[in-house]
């Protein structure tokens, strides 16, 4: 992971110290920062035969009280069980703004980054990349403060309109925002609700696409994600 000094490209100075440090002062501010850091994402294909480690990464939120609970699940390829998971408890340090998730999230998710040992060759949020209304969702600030690829998936479109695919597993259509293509809408299991993908850092869509097919052979969730979204509520109940 990327930290204030380990020697990151120009600008990653001020992303480790919004991530991990003081979150930006207003809703405004921190759009500004998204604004800033959208052109620094890549999009490069995905070496698929080389993924041998994938982490799923999400939060939980206490119904009854402010403290969320970030989980980060290691799978090994290929029968996508787990090798090892991470969790963090906090409270979160910026408002419930829709389209500034990250600010919230982020920090928790990097801190149970941080806790493991395993170096996960691709990392699947439970949210969302490039679409986003500024192109930068919460898989874009995960991917630059990691500087690994990262891809997320979502349930249901932030923003956008896709056409409903084929009813076949596989089949997949394009996610738009103002004619310009942000994700997929890829059904991962037969006559089941399709899920969204797009991209964070360092893969490409059609890359994410075959992966979150791979990630995904019972369930319409890709396993990493399923398997994240259990412990973290697991985490929270238990703290």
């Amino acid at each position: 992971m990327r930290t204030p000094d380990s020697g990151a490209p120009a600008g990653a100075d001020e992303r480790a110290d919004t991530l991990f440090g003081d979150p930006p002062a207003t809703a405004e501010a921190a759009e500004a920062l998204q604004e800033r850091w959208a052109p620094l994402v890549r999009q490069e294909p995905l070496d698929l035969a080389g993924v041998s480690l994938v982490a799923g990464l999400d939060v939980a939120y206490s119904p009854g009280d402010d403290r969320l609970a970030a989980a980060a699940v290691v799978l090994a390829a290929p029968d996508w069980t787990v090798v090892e998971t991470a969790t963090a408890v906090s409270r979160p340090r910026f408002p419930y703004v829709p389209g500034l998730f990250a600010f919230r999230e982020a920090p928790a998710l990097l801190e149970a980054v941080a806790g493991l040992r395993a170096e996960p060759d691709v990392w699947v949020c439970d949210g969302f990349g490039l679409a986003h209304p500024r192109r930068f969702g919460l898989a874009c600030h995960i991917g630059l403060a990691l500087d690994r690829p990262v891809l997320g998936v979502g349930k249901t479109p932030f923003i956008g309109r896709a056409e409903p695919p084929a009813a076949a597993r596989g089949s997949w259509s394009e996610l738009l925002d103002g004619g310009e293509v942000v994700g997929r809408c890829l059904r991962t299991r037969d006559g089941v609700k399709p899920v969204y993908v797009s991209v964070g850092h360092r893969v490409d869509l059609a890359s994410a696409t075959e992966l979150v097919l791979r990630l995904a052979p019972r369930y319409r969730l890709p396993e990493p994600v399923r398997q994240a979204d259990r412990r973290c509520r697991e985490r929270l109940a238990a703290a």
